[in-house]
């Protein structure tokens, strides 16, 4: 497969250094791979850390802003982050008012978090943390003890960025992550394979004309492997799926997620089918976010994730936010 490369070896830091002359408004530390908003740490702030195997951009580093994260950590392709690089982020932004982890459930990064959480505890900076554990395809896989942490991880920087940048203090912070991340159902669909650089080929077979239901954002399996279905058909079978396990009681925050290769024209029409089966099943809809943000390399698919909102949480939704992948309000 063609890639547009150097090195495979040498990816993750081409980026980063892409990133930060792109994106001068972020310190950009390419040796310790460490991504923190430039104003950090600000005073009497949260700060807000999360981090994870790269190949899911614009997760986590282009969500590194005010209005969400304060620092991310990019591990290398589809590999956690060590704890150094956490406790650096942690350091960077800890403005005496405590540092909140936000880890995906993979195995790797809640090893990794909670060894960090403890190194920077040494150091005198307080640390909560926060698992997001949101995908129902499968309750464990090749990664994971439980659910994985897909979608909702966005809801969940969001929603708990806004917060802190309001001056909310971290036990506050900490239990409106939670809520989301309680409150969040994600499901994926995978239409093609991604290529890794290092191995430069597909990463799973799957023929043509199948798809798979359920795939993990690292290629993981998932439930099932059908013949190929219309955009109505897996919107039927995803929404019901995710209604099945969520149970709302009230307005959805909704994601329609791309995995990285999959256009926007296919987006937005897998999204008028996703909205058409939630109004068959009388689900309000409060927000809509459309296009690839939790991404799987160049995965061909897409993921939906559902979020049960009530004011506060669409408040914060709707608060000004300015990061490389999500600006809005300011």
């Amino acid at each position: 497969m063609k890639m547009l490369i150097n090195v495979a070896e040498r990816v993750v830091a081409d980026a980063l250094r892409g990133m930060a002359d792109a994106h001068p408004e972020l310190v950009v530390d390419v040796e310790h791979r460490v991504i923190v908003r430039r104003d950090a740490p600000v005073a009497g702030k949260v700060g807000l850390v999360s981090g994870g195997g790269s190949g899911h951009e614009p997760l986590h580093g282009g969500f590194v802003g005010p209005g969400m994260l304060d620092a991310a950590c990019p591990g290398e392709v589809f590999t956690s982050p060590v704890p150094d690089q956490m406790v650096r982020a942690a350091a960077a932004v800890d403005s005496g008012a405590g540092v909140l982890f936000i880890v995906k459930n993979y195995t790797g990064d809640v090893l990794n978090f909670n060894m960090a959480a403890e190194l920077a505890e040494d150091e005198n900076i307080q640390v909560a943390k926060v698992l997001v554990r949101d995908d129902v395809a499968v309750e464990d896989s090749t990664h994971t003890a439980g659910r994985r942490g897909t979608g909702a991880t966005l809801f969940v920087e969001k929603v708990a960025g806004a917060a802190a940048e309001e001056g909310a203090p971290l036990e506050r912070v900490t239990a409106l992550a939670q809520q989301v991340a309680d409150s969040s159902r994600s499901f994926g669909v995978a239409l093609g394979a991604p290529a890794t650089p290092a191995k430069g080929s597909a990463t799973f077979d799957l023929p043509a004309g199948e798809l798979e239901l359920g795939i993990g954002i690292h290629g993981e399996p998932g439930r099932e492997r059908r013949r190929i279905m219309t955009s109505g058909e897996i919107a039927d079978y995803t929404v019901d799926t995710l209604l099945a396990d969520l149970r709302p009681g009230g307005p959805l925050l909704v994601l329609v997620n791309g995995m990285g290769a999959t256009p926007l024209l296919e987006l937005y029409g897998f999204n008028a089918e996703v909205q058409r089966v939630l109004r068959e099943r009388r689900v309000a809809v409060a927000r809509t976010l459309v296009g690839n943000y939790v991404t799987s390399l160049d995965m061909a698919g897409c993921s939906v994730t559902l979020c049960q909102a009530d004011d506060e949480l669409l408040r914060l939704w709707d608060a000004p936010v300015s990061t490389p992948g999500l600006r809005w309000g300011r």
